[in-house]
């Protein structure tokens, strides 16, 4: 439980962070320019929907990838890009084919971009998270480092 609470706080703390900074600092006349978000952003939401995200990708990365043959390099290499490739497919794909914007190619630039950073922290901390075995992994000689 500790790990897979470790995980969560792998996705919420960098995710956040780096979302926050990026949408609300850093490219925000991009975005202002881009048209897309409301002027009264509704942070609680956002929040609440990285919450979810991060139960769901640590459960997945739990099932599917902490177990897996290979070095914490690979499982967390391969986890990157499937998180990222999933990511970009909700985050990006589904929001510029519904949401009216100024500039929907400037829009798959922006948010490629953020999903790359993003993952590039996630992924890494998810699989330290999860790369140290538990007693009952060695015990049962379930874990590979």
């Amino acid at each position: 439980m500790t790990r897979f609470f470790l995980a969560v706080l792998a996705y919420v703390v960098p995710t956040f962070a780096l979302g926050f900074v990026w949408h609300l600092v850093l490219f925000e006349r991009y975005y202002a320019e881009l048209a897309i978000y409301r002027s009264d952003i509704i942070i609680p939401f956002g929040f609440l929907s990285m919450l979810i995200q991060a139960v769901l990708f640590a459960w997945i990365y739990e099932q599917a990838f902490a177990r897996r043959s290979g070095t914490l390099l690979s499982r967390g290499l391969t986890y990157v890009a499937f998180g990222a490739v999933l990511s970009w497919s909700f985050t990006t794909l589904a929001v510029a084919a519904k949401n009216v914007m100024a500039s929907v190619p400037d829009y798959l630039a922006i948010e490629t971009a953020f999903t790359v950073v993003q993952w590039l922290l996630v992924g890494p901390l998810t699989a330290y998270a999860f790369g140290r075995p538990s007693q009952r992994d060695e015990q049962a000689g379930e874990f590979k480092a």
